[in-house]
């Protein structure tokens, strides 16, 4: 399933994502990277700087959007004015699919630019997929819906967390951006097998992967992007191939930035798991 409606259609191989320490790196050198994946939030503005990089970017590389502040399980409705500007920039990226995350973030108009979890009810997966289908509808490209690592739960969540992302991009007819680091933080804050998560949710609907690396402390485990990927990680990763198919994966690493060659070498790494990929399983 590399290519699918919820990527488009599209056979991208493994990205990083394009960060500001990189910049004079990139648009010197050139290096051969399959594609970039952009935080739209950064790039939604009139002018300056970040556009006047971004289209130079867009002149040599494939650019993927993915956003941070939608909130698609926040209760208030959606904020027209961030939409028009996330159309805007769809439209200059020319993104064949764009993704956030299944959170909630706003009170009121008010942001807390955190991605909060969410509890886990049919109430709440109807709400969330009705919003992600009016994002679709609006700037006209697939959506995928990442899973995001979490700290804590709800006492009135009536089913686990891959039974409601399969609800709520079933009810949405979304992609998912199956983040297999954040499975893996979240199974150790949670206690639960990680391999119940990949196994359980609607492969065919997975339209990207994203890879990091995590922080173990005393009593939990942060979703850090500092360090490289871990092997428990890989392993994940590995098993989500096997059950997904050849499928764009991008490794995200946004603190403590090592050079370029370090990041890229690292995301490379993948590559082993995609050759391995033998046939997709069923969903």
């Amino acid at each position: 399933m590399p290519a699918n409606p919820f990527n488009n259609f599209t056979d991208y191989g493994i990205g990083i994502g394009l960060r500001v320490p990189h910049y004079r790196h990139i648009l010197e050198k050139k290096p051969v990277v399959d594609w970039f994946e952009i935080i739209s939030e950064n790039f939604m503005c009139d002018g300056g700087r970040p556009l006047e990089v971004l289209d130079q970017i867009l002149e040599q590389y494939r650019v993927v959007q993915h956003g941070v502040s939608m909130y698609f399980g926040s209760a208030e409705k959606l904020n027209r004015e961030h939409l028009k500007k996330l159309k805007t920039l769809v439209q200059r990226t020319k993104t064949p699919w764009l993704s956030d995350h299944l959170c909630w973030g706003s009170v009121d108009g008010r942001y807390t630019h955190d991605l909060l979890p969410m509890p886990y009810t049919h109430a709440v997966a109807k709400h969330t997929a009705q919003k992600i289908r009016q994002v679709r509808d609006f700037v006209e490209v697939p959506v995928c819906v990442e899973n995001v690592s979490s700290y804590a739960e709800f006492h009135a969540s009536e089913m686990t967390e891959w039974e409601f992302l399969t609800e709520v991009s079933e009810l949405a007819d979304c992609g998912i951006l199956l983040d297999v680091n954040n499975i893996y933080v979240s199974s150790k804050n949670h206690n639960f097998n990680p391999y119940d998560y990949l196994n359980n949710v609607p492969h065919h609907r997975v339209g990207q992967i994203h890879i990091a690396g995590h922080s173990k402390f005393e009593k939990y485990i942060l979703d850090t992007h500092d360090h490289p990927v871990l092997d428990p990680v890989w392993k994940l990763y590995a098993h989500a191939i096997q059950l997904c198919g050849h499928t764009a994966t991008l490794l995200e690493w946004d603190d403590r930035i090592p050079s370029f060659e370090e990041v890229h070498h690292e995301a490379l790494k993948a590559t082993q798991f995609l050759k391995n990929h033998t046939s997709p399983v069923a969903a």
